[in-house]
């Protein structure tokens, strides 16, 4: 649900509903760069609360020192994170704009009309 529907939803109190938007919005995968806003700007995923309150592998399953290596190493690699996910985000709108959508042509060369019907229908050949 989009931000603007959610604030919509809520009437009144969006006030004390926007951070909660705003924390869904930063941790959703987005569909061009496959990669959430967050984890461009940390270096990691965020922990959810479900997960702080209920024991999960994630959270059960580190070592204090392990986990502070590999946090440096996130931060180290997160230029080229970043870099990729710019990339495959430029690759998305290419491909959107030479397709124009799913209604746009199934093909770039240019064709002719060969036969004209009475009732419109016309015969093309490319």
């Amino acid at each position: 649900m989009g931000i603007k529907t959610r604030m919509y939803r809520e009437g009144g109190s969006w006030v004390e509903e926007l951070p909660n938007v705003l924390w869904a919005h930063k941790t959703m995968p987005r569909t061009r760069n496959e990669e959430t806003p967050f984890s461009l700007t940390y270096g990691i995923e965020a922990v959810i609360l479900t997960e702080i309150g209920m024991p999960t592998h994630r959270t059960t399953q580190r070592d204090k020192e392990e986990n502070k290596v590999e946090l440096r190493l996130n931060l180290n690699l997160l230029e080229e994170r970043q870099e990729v996910a710019a990339i495959r985000e430029a690759r998305c709108n290419d491909r959107w704009k030479k397709s124009i959508g799913k209604l746009g042509p199934k093909w770039e060369r240019p064709y002719k009309v060969i036969e004209a019907y009475g009732t419109g229908a016309v015969s093309l050949k490319m």
